[in-house]
């Protein structure tokens, strides 16, 4: 079995897939940067432990990262358990990308792991949408060529921004909003910032789709807001739960 592990800003999600590549369970940890390579060892035991898998029956592991001060502990921690350092998503491991920026290395593990997903469920030109505490717009090409893409501030990043710079303002979690036009403080911020990330995701794939004219531009959303946002979005946009992770299993096959 594979141990895949996405290590975000905010949340760092842990998955197993079985042989016949199945997920066989996706948990969310909370990323704290302060965390040691006992703490990582003490966190995977457990989360194993809670979906009755056993750390023996894993094979191989592959990690990505956007939080570079956790990866030598993350690291550690895996080569601990499983007696063999993981792999790890980032320059010298094959992607089977044609990455058209200008310094590749700037370009986030994750990035690279939902593109390369991407490729192998749709046809280019595709345009990847990844909601955490970023919003990662990426064009693809045909050629499996990534042209660049987009960043832009997360929905709840925005919200936090919101309620810390204006006194009147509270903090409100992320929820679907009950009208277009709010009736209260909470109901305003909720409409506000779910219609208008929906609104300005529209926007931009309007743009981009005319760089592509007369071309069908396949759209696809991961992340923790998009189940959200993409229901208030007027552009077909599929949302993948796992296309990250998908990723992951697709880059450890290209490397073994």
């Amino acid at each position: 079995m594979l141990l895949a592990i996405d290590v975000g800003n905010s949340n760092t999600s842990v998955g197993l897939f079985g042989p016949d590549r199945e997920l066989k369970f996706l948990a969310a940890l909370d990323t704290d940067i302060r965390r040691t390579a006992d703490q990582f060892s003490i966190d995977l035991m457990n989360v194993f432990t809670l979906y009755h898998f056993d750390l023996k029956d894993v094979s191989g592991a592959i990690v990505c990262s956007v939080v570079p001060p956790l990866n030598f502990m993350l690291e550690k921690a895996v080569g601990r358990l499983l007696g063999k350092p993981p792999m790890v998503v980032g320059p010298g491991v094959k992607t089977g990308l044609n990455i058209r920026m200008d310094f590749q290395t700037q370009m986030g593990a994750d990035i690279v792991a939902d593109a390369v997903a991407a490729l192998e469920k749709f046809a280019a030109p595709i345009v990847t949408i990844d909601m955490g505490t970023a919003i990662t717009i990426g064009v693809i090409s045909h050629d499996r060529t990534y042209e660049g893409g987009l960043l832009l501030p997360g929905v709840n990043v925005s919200l936090e921004a919101l309620s810390r710079r204006a006194a009147q303002l509270p903090a409100i979690s992320v929820q679907h909003p009950k009208s277009l036009i709010g009736k209260n403080t909470e109901d305003c911020m909720r409409a506000g910032i779910i219609y208008g990330t929906a609104g300005m995701l529209d926007g931009v794939l309007d743009r981009i789709r005319e760089e592509f004219r007369g071309k069908t531009v396949s759209v696809v959303a991961t992340g923790g807001s998009a189940p959200i946002i993409v229901k208030y979005c007027r552009n077909e946009i599929v949302y993948d739960k796992y296309l990250l992770m998908d990723g992951l299993w697709a880059i450890y096959q290209k490397n073994r």
